[in-house]
């Protein structure tokens, strides 16, 4: 099916292309959706359970839902209650993940959002045996979680049991059908339907350009290893777009350890940076762990090496991307000009930013506002977050990008690394059906990924100048696009 002049709207053609993987949102502030304080991959998921083909919604059996299965962390102690001394067995939807005693061979696990540890809990044999396969594919699961009570005796305390668990994630992707789908649309409108995916409407946006400033924040989704800075005004969004659209990234708001990030040396269990596919550090200017001197290091070894080592001999290995997030007054919103001075100390030396793939312009984003929050058939969040979670597996971008790019000679190897990285970002994101060069035209290549790469990789290396006399005046090197 051709996109240009169908006579099929763009809701009919996501529809046959997605199927069951389209919703209708309305996310207008005071919407009953809202009071749920869902993040948006469970939200979306609920919505599409008590939705009707015309996208009504049933509010009463989605609050139902909601309010027996998604308790939230103040419900914790009624939950406890019931299954301790009540002897109950409940059900809830919950993020878990297990440990494996070697020494006693035991299993346990813990419901991190309810602050329960794996000292208090048990996973009999027999239960393992049936579960082991779900909660063994990522550090942490979401699914359905059933507990009841294993009673004290002579050899143990009492403990929280673990007795079923069912994954949450109720359908299989195939990303050879998302690939092929995306030929049905124009560039325009898969811009669009990205952005409804992430819960932003198109239609409150003034530009294309404001509306390619949000999918860079999209770009470490897709891409291991990519690291970013945004600087922006308060209220721009990127604090949601980090902290609610995907269940395979981490965004880190007021306080974090280096043992919670990276390594806790007394456990010996590697930090979310070994498990998840970003790391977004919000609001650095504040925050108490960049002043930690040790943290820097090892955030600087983390985005150089892909790992970290640490003193005990332990090694991380990582394939996040690390991302920070802070406020910029207007008056420091210029990318000629020294924009880090109120930034912690590691913002200050050009080998830390030198780190760093590219720089995003958050100030091109317009105050978020209630017309800016998705209204209308989109993409569901969950889906879509796992499409992108699966394309930063896929080899076959990063081919087409050394395809189709022309090097200088002896051009600087971290600035080509990180063009070449931002380059194969913006290819799975707004082209993912593009496998092989021939399938994607030299200008849309040149103007839709390699140009925004260098921009953003260049804003860097004139921050780094501005620090650094050595890198003053260096700019990063004149990549052509094969066959222009």
């Amino acid at each position: 099916m051709s996109c240009d002049n169908s006579p099929f709207s763009l809701h009919e053609r996501l529809l046959d292309a997605f199927d069951e993987m389209v919703l209708y949102k309305d996310l207008s502030k005071g919407n009953i959706i809202s009071s749920f304080k869902l993040p948006s991959f469970m939200r979306d998921w609920v919505m599409k359970k008590f939705q009707d083909d015309e996208g009504h919604l049933d509010i009463d059996e989605a609050s139902d839902f909601v309010a027996k299965y998604m308790p939230d962390k103040s419900e914790w102690k009624k939950f406890q209650n019931r299954i301790v001394t009540q002897n109950e067995r409940v059900k809830f939807l919950a993020k878990i993940s297990v440990n494996i005693d070697i020494k006693t061979q035991e299993v346990s696990f813990a419901l991190p959002d309810f602050g329960l540890g794996y000292r208090d809990t048990f996973i009999a044999p027999y239960v393992w045996s049936c579960c082991a396969d779900a909660l063994l594919r990522a550090e942490e699961t979401w699914g359905i979680v059933e507990l009841g009570y294993h009673y004290p005796s002579e050899d143990n305390t009492g403990m929280i049991q673990l007795l079923s668990f069912s994954d949450f994630c109720p359908y299989t992707i195939d990303l050879d059908e998302y690939k092929e789908a995306r030929t049905i649309f124009s560039f325009e409108e898969w811009i669009d339907i990205v952005l409804s995916a992430v819960d932003c409407n198109p239609k409150g946006y003034e530009s294309m350009t404001q509306k390619m400033a949000v999918l860079q924040r999209l770009l470490p989704f897709v891409e291991k290893n990519l690291n970013l800075i945004e600087l922006a005004p308060p209220g721009t969004g990127k604090s949601y777009i980090f902290g609610q659209i995907s269940r395979y990234g981490w965004l880190v708001s007021g306080k974090a350890t280096r043992a919670q990030l990276i390594y806790n040396r007394a456990t010996k269990r590697d930090g979310v940076v070994a498990y998840k596919d970003f790391v977004a550090l919000d609001e650095i200017r504040e925050a108490e762990y960049m002043k930690d001197t040790e943290m820097h290091s090892a955030l600087q070894q983390l985005m150089e090496n892909k790992k970290y080592k640490s003193d005990d001999g332990h090694e991380v290995n990582v394939d996040a991307g690390i991302v920070f997030l802070g406020n910029i007054n207007g008056d420091r919103m210029n990318e000629f000009s020294f924009m880090f001075s109120e930034l912690p100390t590691p913002f200050h030396r050009a080998p830390f930013l030198d780190r760093l793939h590219g720089f995003v312009k958050g100030w091109e984003l317009p105050r978020m506002n209630d017309d800016m929050m998705a209204n209308g058939w989109a993409l569901n969040s969950e889906y879509f977050s796992t499409i992108m979670h699966e394309l930063r597996d896929d080899p076959v971008y990063r081919a087409v990008v050394e395809d189709m790019l022309v090097l200088p000679k002896k051009a600087d190897t971290r600035d080509t690394e990180a063009i070449r990285r931002i380059c194969t970002a913006y290819l799975k994101l707004l082209f993912p059906h593009v496998t092989e060069a021939a399938k994607i035209s030299p200008f849309d290549f040149d103007c839709y990924c390699l140009r925004p790469a260098m921009e953003m990789r260049n804003i860097i290396r004139v921050q780094m100048g501005l620090i650094d006399s050595k890198e003053t005046g260096k700019t990063v090197p004149d990549i052509k696009t094969k066959g222009l």
